[in-house]
């Protein structure tokens, strides 16, 4: 699985410049000027892989992106809460919808994106002057397919910058040594996302699906990817945003700014657009290696584990990262070991958090709820790990999808020889997984068939949109409670906008705390209004004593010495029938406590500053989900770069 990260090691020391040494006039491998590394398949090779490695940064996929960068949504919540809430200069703060040009990550991540930019535009102008690219044999193979990975990695970074800050530069070239054409102004980013496109159909034509060659695995973009990619860029090209200025022939949201107007494309180029994901999601489910893992559980233990899944191949994307050298899944996200513990270690894990409301929703017998959900922590008593309930906590649940429980051995290691300071776990940040292509799907076919039982000229093979719907649902029940999922889906009125409205909630049961909800919610033109149902759903919870949240839970251990809890017997929705708390081993105070507690701190204080800067009663800007550009970027720009939506420059 790790055999990427040794030649990513290998590539870190190329560099595209001509360069002399002083010592005896010699040129270095790593010094090779720009065109004898493109002469040379080798050479190549650990160029593209710098550009994976290049991922693994803490500004980019090992930690912003995946874990920060995501947030808030109507289930995910940065860990910042009352006036931490406001603190401008700080995560905490920046995603409540409270930033300021001037927090310094801005400036990291966009920084460390477009460097990744500048050596993907190095490498495809370099394939693209390269003899080897009309080579007919093994060379010309390996070289196009190169290509083919520079150009879908240059359009995902290109696309994630376009969902966090709007329109931005578009630099398609290498910079020139005076720097002449490095100074570029805003593109309109449907402009860019159109780019986006021809990129990859390109790109498709040059990738093999995964598994079909030795080398490439879901730890490099393969063909599938590529076509997932293209979907979700052309979703999005339909979709809502927020823009500078109002654009010609745009249908404008009926909640909008007005100064900033949240708009959509025409009827027509939706349509387009709808029908150009449908083409490339119906690939992938027609032709591609990729299929769900049969259990949603193991999808995960996999992921934990540091192993690939080479059976069923869900994770259709996963950058690759390196045990105790990347990744902060596991580490700043998953379930919390609070303090050094003798068994596991410790981790922090508390910048990600999920909602009570959120947990509440689910489907009796879902079996996602319990992964993804994590009410407990680890701690050490006694100098023994145990688990702990936490109490009234209602937004500070941890996603269990990344838990220090399911990690191997070797992993623990590392964590174990630290003692407090910061590690990382090695786990791969997955870009795309079967299930959103399944949902994505469900959503298209919904749109164009107009209702989710009918068929559409180029779905796959007449796959409909409940039926796509009803393969993602019924994966997360046992086989003893199938048939409840597949009544549930079954159910779903025969209308689209009953059905796209399943669709939504589908997309929250399976992807949670991935860092994909925000963007589908903003395209939608969802994301305000779920925040502000978030928000009510859980004061009519927390109030209502008779079916809302209990006041204390109950459960019970596996073992005698009462060191890991029994998920399954804790009573979220009640003690059942029969039974008393004397039948318990344990007890815990919940979020019902709010009702009755003398300081209802999470009610008065927290809940309302939770994207206070989004949905708050004094909004600057409607719908202001945009990040600004740092000052310090723009103080660098030549005076090409300026802030908009109301921010400072």
């Amino acid at each position: 699985m790790r055999n990427i990260i040794k030649t990513i090691t290998l590539a870190a020391g190329l560099v595209f410049i001509t360069s002399c040494s002083d010592f005896l006039d010699q040129t270095s491998p790593s010094e090779y000027p720009t065109q004898n590394v493109f002469e040379s398949v080798g050479y190549t090779e650990f160029a593209v892989n710098k550009l994976y490695g290049d991922m693994g940064q803490d500004e980019t996929y090992s930690q912003y992106i995946p874990i920060v960068w995501g947030l808030n949504t109507d289930c995910e919540l940065v860990d910042g809460l009352g006036s931490e809430a406001y603190n401008t200069s700080h995560q905490r703060g920046a995603m409540n919808y409270n930033v300021t040009p001037g927090w310094a990550n801005l400036a990291k991540l966009w920084d460390a994106m477009y460097g990744m930019i500048e050596n993907a535009n190095v490498i495809i102008e370099g394939i693209n002057n390269s003899p080897l690219l009309t080579d007919e044999g093994e060379d010309g193979t390996s070289i196009r397919r190169f290509k083919g990975e520079a150009l879908t990695i240059r359009a995902m970074v290109y696309f994630d910058l376009i969902r966090f800050f709007g329109d931005i530069p578009m630099k398609m070239e290498s910079s020139n040594p005076d720097l002449s054409n490095a100074y570029l102004g805003k593109t309109d980013r449907d402009v860019i996302m159109d780019k986006l496109i021809e990129d990859l159909k390109e790109a498709a034509e040059l990738l093999p699906w995964a598994g079909k060659t030795s080398s490439y695995t879901t730890e490099r973009v393969t063909k599938g990817y590529v076509h997932a990619l293209l979907a979700n860029i052309a979703l999005t090209r339909a979709g809502w945003a927020i823009r500078e200025t109002a654009k010609e022939g745009y249908e404008t949201a009926a909640y909008s700014d007005p100064v900033y107007p949240t708009q959509r494309c025409d009827a027509q180029t939706c349509e387009a657009m709808y029908k150009l994901a449908l083409e490339h999601l119906s690939i992938i489910i027609k032709e591609g290696p990729h299929s769900l893992n049969p259990s949603f559980e193991n999808e995960w233990y996999l992921l934990n584990q540091l192993k690939l899944d080479e059976t069923y191949r869900e994770n259709i994307f996963e950058i690759p990262m390196g045990m105790g050298i990347t990744s902060e899944l596991g580490y700043s996200a998953g379930v919390r070991a609070n303090g050094f513990t003798s068994k596991y270690g410790r981790n922090s894990s508390g910048v990600l958090k999920l909602t009570a409301p959120y947990f509440w929703s689910f489907k009796d017998n879902d079996q996602r709820r319990d992964i993804t959900c994590s009410n407990i922590q680890l701690q050490e008593e006694n100098n023994v790990t145990k688990e702990f309930m936490l109490g009234n906590a209602p937004f500070g649940i941890y996603v269990g999808k990344w838990d220090v429980r399911k990690m191997n051995s070797d992993i623990i290691s590392i964590a174990l020889s630290v003692g407090n300071d910061k590690w990382r776990t090695g786990i791969n940040c997955v870009r795309m997984r079967y299930s959103q292509v399944l949902l994505m799907y469900a959503e298209v076919m919904n749109e164009l068939a107009g209702g989710p039982d009918a068929d559409y000229e180029g779905s796959a093979n007449g796959l409909t949109a409940r039926a796509a719907l009803k393969i993602v649902h019924s994966r997360a029940y046992d086989d003893a409670h199938k048939a409840d999922a597949e009544a549930y889906v079954n159910g779903i009125a025969n209308n689209k906008d009953d059905f796209f409205k399943a669709i939504v909630d589908e997309n929250a049961w399976e992807l949670a705390g991935e860092g994909f909800r925000k963007f589908d919610l903003i395209r939608w033109n969802l994301l305000a209004d779920k925040i502000k149902q978030f928000k009510s759903d859980y004061l009519t919870q927390m109030k209502d004593e008779a079916n809302g949240y209990p006041k204390t839970v109950y459960f019970n251990y596996t073992d005698d010495s009462e060191t890991t809890i029994d998920i399954s017997s804790v009573t979220w929705k009640g003690i059942p029938a029969g039974k008393s708390a004397s039948d318990y081993d344990d007890e815990k105070s919940f979020w019902g406590s709010e009702r009755t507690t003398s300081d209802p701190k999470q009610s008065q204080t927290n809940l309302p500053s939770i994207s206070s800067g989004l949905i708050g009663d004094n909004v600057p800007v409607i719908n202001r989900y945009l990040l600004p550009i740092a000052s310090t970027t723009i103080s660098a720009s030549n005076g090409v770069l300026y802030n908009s939506y109301g921010y400072s420059n």
